[in-house]
């Protein structure tokens, strides 16, 4: 099987026939003056569950995740390195100390193996990283916060220039692998930019769903994309969300 769950922003669970994977999972509530209505994943007691967090932000990593821990001991936590939970922060924050032992820590351009589960990470252009995750005859990327951001529509080319160049040289790594499931950020607040990111995806890699994400709830954009000229041949393969807590079954 293989089911994707849309969570909110860029929280997703993806589940197949072994194990069930969480990323970048924060609670519903407001961020940013927008309100979030994402349920907490339930889990199926018969697959272990690896969460991933791409970086510190608070629209991309809660503590939360480490309550799931504490309640089964099957849980694995793989975060980038500038999450930083020192055993005293943790007895601080009313977790188990003895929890970190469970979290692997990835930096950028690292490889990390547990089991049948493999994992690559890209340097994310904002912050943290970016994740490259095979496993079951599946390869899974999903982007944290690695897009191009530009900064808003000010004429600021360099930023521009800077955050452009370095999405794309990460986004080269991808080049000759076949991704089956993409999470690609498109970010509304980028104005007439929040495309870049996608397409430079779409027209690069071998991917065959494409799940946008960081949408700020504004899910009106997705619908925008796909009915630009450019992105005309990759349409099919961009996966409409209209709403938080979505199912999909892939076949």
């Amino acid at each position: 099987m293989l089911r994707v769950t849309f969570i909110h922003h860029s929280a997703f669970v993806v589940e197949t026939d072994t194990k069930q994977m969480v990323f970048d999972y924060f609670p519903a509530g407001t961020y940013n003056d927008v309100v979030f209505h994402g349920k907490e994943p339930v889990f199926s007691a018969e697959k272990p569950v690896y969460v991933f967090a791409s970086h510190s932000h608070r629209d991309h990593f809660s503590l939360e995740v480490l309550k799931w821990g504490e309640k089964r001991p099957d849980v694995r936590y793989i975060f980038s390195k500038d999450i930083r939970l020192g055993k005293n922060y943790l007895a601080r924050n009313g977790f188990d100390p003895a929890i970190r032992e469970r979290i692997k820590f990835i930096g950028a351009m690292a490889d990390y193996e547990t089991g049948d589960l493999k994992v690559h990470t890209l340097l994310s252009n904002d912050a943290g990283v970016a994740f490259v995750v095979e496993t079951d005859g599946l390869r899974i990327y999903h982007a944290g916060d690695l897009s191009v951001w530009n900064v808003g529509e000010n004429g600021q080319e360099v930023y521009r220039d800077i955050y452009t160049g370095g999405y794309k040289k990460q986004i080269r790594h991808l080049e000759n692998k076949h991704i089956d499931i993409g999470f690609v950020v498109l970010d509304p607040r980028m104005g007439a930019g929040a495309y870049a990111g996608i397409d430079y995806f779409a027209e690069t890699v071998d991917c065959d769903l494409i799940f946008p994400m960081h949408c700020w709830e504004d899910y009106s954009i997705i619908e925008k994309c796909k009915r630009r000229p450019q992105m005309a041949r990759f349409k099919d393969k961009i996966v409409d969300i209209d709403r938080d807590n979505i199912i999909y079954d892939i076949d």
